[in-house]
């Protein structure tokens, strides 16, 4: 390298001596060679001469020229002195080069050296932008290759998961198959394998109508777990239903487990109908059998803790008493008032009772508690209503029926046992003389029909309909006789002995026929209880119980019957006026001790009914003591409207005799008429309003006729001075007032 350089300066020195020997010496001004200006030389006739001016005109302006202008200048001795200053810094600028002439050479070199250099790092960057170019082309390719294989691994993973799917439900596990032959059915993994199980067989069936030819290896398999698995299913649902029918089983515990395990039956109906089927008419044939002889001990031992004592046919109202009396008889010991009153009775139709716990026969026996047939009724159906609600839903739920098929199923486990019941029923009605215990047993059919349409289970509603017409027909029917009982106890007007009046005075209040006090009770006991039931259905005619469902609208009607007052005859006797006034009496005093609505439209009626027939029976009672007077007054009142009065003018003689004979006989008729009406009436309150009532209605006539004997027709009448004075004959009337 050091060899290179000391070549290169030799060479530089060399070429330095050449240029200085080339170079002229020094010569004078005059002898100087003509300086060749080029285009600059403006002697030239290549000079444009519009380009000169324009340059003349521009050196013009400058401060150079126009300076040596102004001092008067020669250019050419001027120009000459410039190229003689240029000549010699030129030869200046030369002996400078020259002696720079081994730095310049240096220079030479090393410019030379980096202009290889360069050129070496311009083939380097080119061949790096050739590889460039195919790494570009390169990476484009790997970019679709990326996007291609990108591609297949979707296809593949879209083709991986449909087959992963169908290798999974092809393959059998072999837990599965040792769970389901060897493990017990009531283990929840038998339960969960259980569901896979049914899983594959609905894939197999799906794959073999597709033809899928992988379905055939494992068919056999699924087939034989299949059979083993309706075999041990089989078994055990069975056994359970077979539990039912050992003696004191609580069925409704095995029900319970069933219930637990509704997927065997799903399984069975899905894959083995037979099987299911076979289930089925098991389960259906065993609990017919149970709930029959279940209900029918039970409904046995029910009427054993019944009264003793029931109503029978002589305790129909209208009957009378002939019951033999002997030295052998033997006196009997119920009373007829709580036959046709309700008393504690109506406390069975509270939610609490309603709902409570049914009786337990046995240990009523052991107590010795005996119940009407009522409180065995409504034992007897709330146990139905529980048993039969539990069993609708049972069967809804594990054998999965719903609509008219579960009603079908229901009907066909409970069809013998409602049977049985309904013919019970029918039996007790046929022989039953208690509407109080038939009206009741009504109202409680009808609020077990409210709960189970409630509970929306209308499985029993055609039960609870045969029911209630039964049972409607024996209430219209006692209904029925206990109105013609009392249409029988109307007295004929040509009657003067009826027969409920054969006892002499002193027995008439206490020993009166009985049906005008029975029927008013019994009627009243239906009305007013209805009024306190707003939760029921409206009774009507279409109703399935009928009108006798509506608690006694017709015995009630019968009962404020009687002759009209349209219809009665002009002298009817006393007997059937006083029977006519003490009935609606007895009804609007029963009302409040069988918490009627005082406003009710019953109470209201019998009201009107009572004031009608006691005016009635006012009327009749003064009739014969004072009947003249009173024709008189109100003959006289009505021509005094008339103004006509002057008519009665020539009847002197009969208005003497009035007022003679009432100054004579008024205060025996008084105490007859009181004598009467105590004899007449078993109610003394009734009895003191009727007594007050005349007593009121004869000083009103008594007042009028006084009245009618003050006008000026009358003035000249002796008789006006042997009138009773009217303050007198109040005060005298007030001391026969009855004291009860």
């Amino acid at each position: 390298m050091a060899d290179c350089v000391v070549a290169d300066a030799d060479a530089a020195v060399k070429m330095t001596e050449d240029a200085l020997a080339y170079l002229p010496d020094e010569k004078l001004d005059g002898d100087m060679a003509p300086l060749q200006l080029g285009e600059l030389d403006l002697t030239t006739d290549e000079f444009i001469l519009d380009e000169v001016d324009i340059h003349i005109q521009a050196n013009l302006e400058d401060d150079l020229v126009k300076e040596a202008l102004r001092t008067g200048v020669d250019l050419r001795h001027y120009s000459k002195q410039v190229e003689t200053e240029l000549q010699r810094i030129e030869q200046a600028s030369i002996k400078d080069y020259i002696k720079e002439s081994q730095n310049i050479a240096l220079l030479h070199n090393q410019i030379t050296a980096c202009d290889s250099i360069l050129e070496r790092m311009e083939g380097m960057l080119s061949g790096f932008q050739s590889d460039l170019s195919s790494i570009s082309s390169e990476i484009q390719t790997l970019q679709q290759q990326s996007v291609s294989m990108n591609v297949r691994l979707k296809n593949r993973q879209a083709v991986r998961s449909h087959l992963s799917q169908l290798v999974d439900e092809l393959v059998v596990p072999a837990a599965m198959i040792s769970t389901v032959l060897d493990s017990p059915v009531t283990d929840q993994e038998f339960l969960e394998q259980l569901h896979e199980l049914n899983n594959k067989i609905n894939f197999t069936k799906e794959l073999s109508f597709r033809e899928t030819l992988a379905c055939n290896d494992i068919q056999d398999i699924v087939d034989r777990l299949k059979i083993k698995a309706v075999s041990k299913i089989r078994e055990f649902i069975l056994q359970k239903i077979y539990s039912f029918r050992k003696p004191m089983t609580n069925y409704q515990i095995p029900q319970n487990t069933l219930l637990k395990y509704r997927f065997f039956y799903q399984f069975l109906l899905a894959n083995e109908r037979t099987v299911a089927k076979e289930i089925r008419d098991e389960y259906v044939d065993t609990m017919s059998k149970i709930y029959y002889s279940y209900f029918k001990s039970y409904s046995g031992r029910l009427l054993k803790v019944q009264y003793e004592e029931v109503a029978d046919k002589d305790d129909l109202m209208g009957v009378e008493d002939t019951a033999k009396k002997g030295f052998f008889s033997k006196p009997s010991l119920k009373s007829r008032n709580t036959i046709f009153t309700l008393g504690q009775r109506g406390a069975l139709l509270s939610p609490a009772e309603l709902e409570g716990p049914i009786l337990i026969p046995h240990t009523a026996q052991r107590g010795d508690s005996r119940y009407p047939y009522e409180s065995l009724f409504r034992s007897q159906h709330y146990a139905l209503l529980d048993n039969g609600c539990r069993e609708f839903l049972f069967i809804s739920d594990f054998f999965m029926v719903t609509g008219n098929s579960g009603l079908d199923l229901f009907n066909s486990i409970m069809g013998k046992t409602l049977s049985m019941l309904l013919k019970s029923m029918s039996s007790y009605v046929a022989d039953c003389f208690d509407s109080i215990a038939v009206f009741l047993c009504i109202h409680i059919l009808l609020r077990y029909r409210a709960i189970t349409t409630k509970r929306g289970l209308p499985a029993l509603d055609r039960y609870w309909c045969l029911v209630l017409v039964t049972v409607g027909a024996c209430l219209q029917v006692l209904g029925g006789g206990a109105g013609a009982a009392v249409a029988a106890l109307r007295v004929d007007p040509g009657d003067e002995h009826p027969q409920h009046q054969e006892h002499g005075p002193s027995e008439t209040r206490t020993a009166g026929h009985q049906t005008p006090l029975h029927h008013p009770s019994l009627c009243r006991v239906l009305l007013c209880h209805c009024q306190h039931q707003p939760d029921l259905p409206q009774r009507t005619h279409t109703h399935p119980a009928g009108p006798a469902a509506g608690g006694g609208g017709e015995l009630c009607a019968e009962d404020g019957g009687g002759v009209s007052l349209q219809e009665r005859p002009a002298h009817l006797p006393h007997q059937q006026l006083r029977h006519d006034a003490q009935r609606p009496h007895v009804c609007v005093c029963v009302c409040p001790q069988e918490r009627a609505a005082d406003d009710s439209k019953e109470v209201e009626g019998f009201q009107q009914l009572l004031l009608a027939r006691t005016q009635e029976f006012i009327e009749e009672l003064l009739s014969p003591p004072f009947g003249g007077m009173i024709s008189f007054v109100k003959e006289a009142e009505v021509l005094m409207e008339r103004g006509q009065l002057e008519r009665l003018k020539n009847d002197e003689a009969r208005i003497n005799q009035l007022v003679r004979g009432f100054s004579s006989s008024w205060k025996h008729s008084v105490e007859a008429m009181s004598q009467e009406v105590m004899r007449s009436f078993t109610n003394f309150k009734n009895g003191t309003s009727i007594i007050q009532g005349a007593l009121t209605q004869l000083i009103q006539y008594y007042h009028g006729f006084h009245k009618v004997l003050n006008q000026p027709a009358f003035r000249s009448l002796g008789a006006r001075s042997e009138l009773i004075n009217l303050h007198h004959l109040m005060v005298e009337v007030k001391k026969h007032k009855p004291n009860f």
